[in-house]
Order: C-alpha cells, then sequence, then structure tokens
C-alpha cells in the first residue's frame, strides 16, 4: 500500500514537473521571440534609413553630372556658334576677294587688248620703217647685215686678232705651266735614286785551275752544266772570270748562282752540277716570289694574283738599257700615283697599270708578240681589271688612249725611263742626243725650225709652207726618222712630227 502510494506520489512529481518544465519552456519562447521580433524591426529601421541615404546620395550624383553635362553642351553649343560665325565671316571674305579678283582679270584682259593694240601698232610701224629704209638703202636685211658685218671686221680686224692670239698665247702658257707644276711636284716628291742596277753574267774564279774543273774530262761537266741551266758557259783566255751567255735573264741568274755555289764546294762532277742547278733554282724562286711580294707591298696595289705577282718579281733580273725593269716600274707607280692625285684621277688604277705596264718583259724570250701584247694577255688570263689593262697597253702607243689614266702611265713611263742617268745615259750624252736629234731635223731642206721634247722622245719639226707641200712634208718626216736610226742611238723609241702651217698675214695702213 504505501508502495503504490509513493509510486503514486512519484507519478504525480513527475507529472508536476513536466508541467512546470513545459510552462517554463514556453515563458522562456516567448522572451525570445519578442527580442527577435524587436531586433528585426530594428534592421528594418536601419535599411529603411540606409536606403533613403542611398537614394539621397543617388540624387546629388546624379544632379552634379547632369549639371557638368548641361555645362559641357553648353559650352560645346557655343564653340560650334564660334565656329559658325568664323566659318561665315571667311565665306564673306572668300567672296570679298573673288569679287575682287574678277575685277582685277577684267582689268588684266583690258591691258592685254590695249597692249596687243600697241604691239600691232609698233609691228606696223616697224614693218613700215623697214621698208622705207630699204627703199632709201635700196638693201635686203642680210644684205645690209653682211655690209655692216664686214665693215665692222675690216675696221677691227687687226684688234680682234690681236686679242685671239694673246687669248690662245695665254691659255697655252697657263695650261703649259700648270703641266709643268704638276710633273715637278710629282717627280720632286719620289726621292728614288737613280743609279743604274746591272746584273751582270760573270762569275769571277780565283785561278785557272778551276776552269780545267768546270771543263771536265773531254768537256763533260761544262755539257752537263750547260744542258740542265740551258745557258751557255763561255771559257776563254779572259783572266779571272767565265761568262755565262742566255737570252733568259732568270736562267743566267741561276746558272749563276749554281756556278758560284760549285766553284765554292769544289767538288765539281755531274751528279753535284745537277744537284746545285736545283737548289739554285729553288732559291731563285723563293727570291723572285719575294720581289714580286716586296714590290706590290711597297706599292699598296691588292688584289693580285699570286701567279701574276710570281711573274712580276722576274722582273728583277731583267733590264732595260741598263735599267732595273722591276725598279722602273716601281718608280713609275709612285710617280703615276702622284700624277693621278694632281689631276683628279684613279690612284689605284693609275698605280696598278704602272707597276704592270711592263710585266710582259718577263715572258717575252718565250712567248711571241710585243711585250705590251703579251702583258695584255697575261694579265687578261687571270682576270685583273679592264681599266687597269686599258691604263698599261698604252704606254708605248701601240693602243689608243681610252682613259686618262692610260696616258698618266705613258706620262710615267717617259719620266722614269727618259730621266739622266736613269738608262745608263749621263747628263752631257743626254744633252748631246738632244743637239744631234734637233742638228738632224734642221739640217735637212725647207725646215724652219726643230725643237726636241719629252726627254729626246719626240722631235718636233716645223717646215716652211712656201718651200714644202704636204706630199714631201710626209717624205720628210720619214728621212729624218732613217737617219736618226743610222746615225744616232737612242733608248726605245723617237717620234717625228713634221708640222705644215700656213699663215696669210695682212696689214691695214
Amino acid at each position: 500500500m504505501s508502495l503504490k502510494i509513493v509510486a503514486l506520489l512519484v507519478a504525480l512529481a513527475s507529472m508536476i514537473g513536466l508541467g512546470l518544465g513545459y510552462y517554463l519552456r514556453l515563458i522562456i519562447s516567448l522572451g525570445k521571440r519578442g527580442s527577435m521580433e524587436l531586433e528585426l524591426k530594428e534592421m528594418e529601421l536601419a535599411a529603411k534609413n540606409r536606403e533613403k541615404e542611398i537614394i539621397e546620395e543617388a540624387e546629388r550624383k546624379a544632379n552634379k553630372i547632369s549639371e557638368e553635362v548641361r555645362i559641357e553642351v553648353k559650352e560645346k553649343e557655343e564653340k560650334a556658334k564660334k565656329t559658325e560665325d568664323r566659318l561665315i565671316k571667311k565665306e564673306e571674305m572668300l567672296d570679298k576677294r573673288q569679287i575682287d579678283i574678277d575685277s582685277e582679270v577684267d582689268m588684266i584682259k583690258e591691258k592685254i587688248t590695249e597692249v596687243k593694240e600697241i604691239r600691232d601698232k609698233a609691228d606696223k610701224l616697224k614693218e613700215e620703217r623697214q621698208a622705207e629704209l630699204e627703199r632709201v638703202a635700196r638693201l635686203s636685211p642680210e644684205e645690209a647685215k653682211k655690209e655692216i658685218l664686214e665693215s665692222t671686221e675690216r675696221a677691227y680686224e687687226a684688234d680682234i686678232l690681236a686679242r685671239m692670239q694673246k687669248l690662245e698665247r695665254n691659255g697655252e702658257e697657263q695650261l703649259l705651266k700648270k703641266a709643268q707644276d704638276i710633273l715637278a711636284t710629282s717627280i720632286q716628291r719620289l726621292a728614288n735614286s737613280v743609279s743604274v742596277d746591272m746584273l751582270t753574267t760573270s762569275v769571277p774564279i780565283a785561278s785557272d785551275e778551276i776552269k780545267g774543273k768546270i771543263i771536265g774530262k773531254e768537256g763533260r761537266n761544262i755539257k752537263a752544266f750547260e744542258r740542265m741551266s740551258g745557258v751557255e758557259v763561255i771559257v776563254d783566255d779572259t783572266p779571272g772570270s767565265i761568262t755565262i751567255s742566255s737570252f733568259d735573264p732568270v736562267r743566267r741568274q741561276v746558272a749563276k748562282m749554281a756556278l758560284e755555289k760549285l766553284i765554292a764546294d769544289g767538288r765539281i762532277q755531274p751528279a753535284k752540277i745537277e744537284e746545285m742547278v736545283q737548289k739554285a733554282q729553288e732559291d731563285i724562286n723563293k727570291v723572285i716570289k719575294e720581289k714580286g711580294e716586296e714590290a706590290v707591298y711597297e706599292c699598296g696595289i691588292l688584289n693580285l694574283d699570286p701567279k701574276v705577282v710570281a711573274i712580276l718579281g722576274r722582273l728583277h733580273f731583267r733590264t732595260s738599257y741598263g735599267q732595273n725593269v722591276l725598279a722602273h716600274s716601281i718608280e713609275m707607280t709612285h710617280i703615276a700615283g702622284m700624277l693621278a692625285a694632281e689631276l683628279g684621277a684613279n690612284v689605284q688604277v693609275a698605280k696598278a697599270g704602272a707597276l704592270l705596264h711592263d710585266i710582259g718583259k718577263a715572258l717575252d724570250h718565250e712567248v711571241a708578240g710585243t711585250h705590251v701584247e703579251i702583258g695584255r694577255r697575261i694579265l687578261q688570263k687571270f682576270n685583273v681589271d679592264e681599266a687597269v689593262i686599258k691604263a698599261m697597253q698604252a704606254h708605248h702607243e701601240e693602243y689608243p688612249y681610252e682613259t686618262v689614266e692610260s696616258i698618266i702611265v705613258q706620262s710615267a713611263d717617259a719620266i722614269s725611263g727618259s730621266r739622266p742617268g736613269a738608262r745608263r745615259d749621263s747628263v752631257e750624252n743626254y744633252l748631246k742626243r738632244l743637239g744631234e736629234l734637233e742638228g738632224i731635223a734642221t739640217s735637212c731642206k725647207g725646215v724652219e725650225k726643230a725643237y726636241a721634247l719629252q726627254a729626246g722622245r719626240e722631235i718636233r719639226v716645223f717646215v716652211t709652207p712656201e718651200n714644202v707641200t704636204d706630199l714631201e712634208a710626209k717624205k720628210l718626216a720619214r728621212d729624218i726618222a732613217t737617219r736618226i736610226e743610222n746615225e744616232l742611238k737612242y733608248p726605245g723609241e723617237i717620234k717625228v712630227n713634221v708640222i705644215r702651217e700656213s699663215r696669210t698675214i695682212e696689214y691695214a695702213r
């Protein structure tokens, strides 16, 4: 019984606890609900206030932008109005100017018409005056002009001739002086030695016993030497020397060097001779290459084929009238370069033409033709510049002067080859030869005077036109050339130039 009561009490207490808990939860939930509604109302109020502020801010910005746009539109309207006003003023000015131009054009047309009328009247008056003059003078305009010119020429002929002669003489003197100054300046700038370089072909020996060794038993050694070197060895009674003879200067030099080495060695026999000749040939080839390269380097001529340089080096062993041909070519190169610089020509072409002008002499004993023609073929074979070939081919007048450089090369050749001392010729002999040239020319019948020019390379002969006809002048030139060939010794060639000039002189008294 008590347990039931207890259980009932417990159950009642539980129900009462549940009721109280539900009531408390309800009270709490109602309190929270009220606070949430309050917060929501506050947030709603804040959102309305923010919305109002945003709208007010947007209205302010919109008003500001609208004001700016209105001001900008107003400014553009004002500018457009000013532009329109300016264009209207320009149109008014153009219209006014066009009116002025039209009026000026009309005025010019009127003046042109007046000028034409005046010109027509002047032409008519001129024609009438011309006709009256022709009627009075009984001469046509051409006849009157001819009469006036003839009378003027007769009256002032002496003055005109004197003036022409003075101008011609002054021009010739100035040109001659200029040419002399250029030549003198170029020659003086070249301070080369004028001594003659002789390449002898005599080999000195210490005693006559060496001659016997060179000849050998039954001439075996000398025959072997001549066969291997390609020269002729002359062993005569001349004491202290043996002579080597050959048309090829390089062979002569090879033989000379080989023979000197054999004499120094003392063992002269065919096997040793062959060895020495080969060694001398190698040494000479080195010398030829070195001399060619030295010449090209000294003259500043670049881009030449090595074979052309080697052929050029062979000229070191070639002489012309006692003058070393390579030294002559180098000297010519410097002179030609200075002349080209003075005259404004191509310096490199002139120098190359001068250096290579005698290259044909290195092979003229092996190839048929003149040394000029041989040189042209050599340069063409190795693709040398055509301007250089034209410059070198005319130095003996075998070809025409096609360029200024060709004349410069010919002048440099004359300067280098004909100056005193260059070709085994003293000043006395040089002057004597010039005097003999003039003497041969002046001794001929009909010759008025004669002058030796270009260092004796040309003789200019003036004949009396009354005593010598044109045909006789040609025969006289041939006779003088023949006498020079028979009576004088000279280097190169001499040009005989016979001049027959007719003059008519009248005196007004």
